[in-house]
């Protein structure tokens, strides 16, 4: 397209074609919340009792992590120390075999998005469907965005036009598609801008395509991950990212002192001590729970729109109105994540936790 910039994706299945221009005539549903990007699946799940809006595995982090964080109670009267840091940073190098230096500690990975604007880009590209907090932290920093929509079924087969950014934002795996994408494919995606990936979930996911190894090596690629989904910590915000070690530098600049505390530190560097083995488990389990529940709802007439290899499903529900079956399921004490506060999506599409089969049962149940 004349004075657009669109950028080639490799894929072995024939590309798509799909612009931003393209997108002029997409209707997306209005949504009645307040600020759209900073809506999350926490708010759905408020009173729920059965829980399918918040990516969280399990209702409290396992016992092992638990006893770690009992143990530091008695500590809670002194500073958090170097030592519990340097620990922690330690043992998250040594997970992906990275230079401590490339490694950042963060008070949940969203503080890595909060962090980005000092790196100043001049316009951001953010892939959607995808996790809308970047939107709202470049927003209020004054930053021009781009929202480049992929289409149904969401993979990186088509051609993006990126404009002129010289930031990109993806997810991987995204949420809330669940695709996996290929290394290769996102670097290529990066090329000649500063790349930052989202890995949040990719620990249960398939660790081969991480970029982490990248991160620490290039100035133009950024991780950022996430510990408070796979082990119930999302009220402890434990995250880290990997960048270049000027890069982390940068990011760092203006925090202030003790950024974490020491149950926070602790967690990271038990969690890293443990992650091969007790991920591996986890990861296991996601899996059979994913196939057990898309079987179910493929058969009750829900539409498995993606190739999620995530701990989500994205669904589109059987009848003619999901708003209202949703409306109903709230009713029953069900949470479920609405999707019109996506970019690209609409309320025609629910994202589902993986769960139990027996939480499944009674969702069905609930709709039948």
């Amino acid at each position: 397209m004349p004075g657009k910039e669109s950028i080639r994706v490799p894929s072995t299945s024939t590309r798509r074609i799909f612009t931003h221009s393209s997108l002029a005539d997409n209707k997306v549903e209005r949504v009645s919340v307040p600020d759209p990007y900073r809506f999350h699946g926490d708010s759905e799940a408020i009173g729920a009792t059965t829980d399918f809006a918040v990516n969280v595995r399990g209702a409290k982090p396992p016992e092992w992590l638990q006893r770690v964080l009992i143990d530091a109670l008695s500590d809670l009267a002194q500073y958090p120390s170097e030592s519990d840091t340097k620990l922690a940073k330690r043992a998250i190098a040594q997970l992906h075999d990275v230079p401590e230096e490339s490694v950042l500690l963060l008070s949940g990975a969203s503080e890595g998005f909060t962090m980005l604007p000092k790196l100043a880009p001049r316009h951001v590209a953010i892939i959607h469907p995808g996790f809308t907090e970047p939107n709202a932290v470049f927003a209020e920093a004054g930053i021009d965005v781009r929202n480049v929509i992929v289409p149904p079924p969401f993979e990186l087969d088509v051609v993006l036009d990126l404009g002129d950014s010289d930031m990109v934002v993806i997810g991987n795996p995204t949420n809330p598609t669940g695709v996996l994408h290929d290394k290769g494919d996102l670097l290529e995606l990066g090329a000649g801008r500063t790349l930052v990936v989202d890995e949040a979930f990719l620990d249960v996911t398939d660790e081969s395509e991480s970029l982490t190894t990248e991160a620490a090596q290039r100035e133009d690629v950024i991780v950022i991950r996430s510990f408070t989904k796979t082990w119930a910590l999302a009220g402890l915000r434990c995250g880290y990212l990997i960048a270049h070690p000027r890069v982390v530098d940068k990011l760092a600049a203006g925090r202030p002192h003790w950024p974490l505390g020491t149950l926070q530190l602790r967690a990271m560097a038990a969690i890293a001590l443990a992650a091969r083995d007790e991920t591996e488990k986890e990861r296991g389990i996601i899996a059979a729970e994913r196939a057990t529940m898309t079987e179910a709802l493929g058969r009750a007439g829900f539409e498995i729109v993606s190739a999620t290899q995530a701990p989500y499903v994205l669904v589109r529900p059987p009848g003619d109105d999901p708003e209202a079956l949703r409306m109903k399921l709230r009713d029953a004490g069900i949470a479920i994540r609405r999707c019109d506060t996506f970019p690209g999506l609409d309320s025609g599409y629910w994202r589902l936790a993986v769960r139990p089969a027996n939480y499944v049962a009674k969702l069905l149940k609930e709709l039948a």
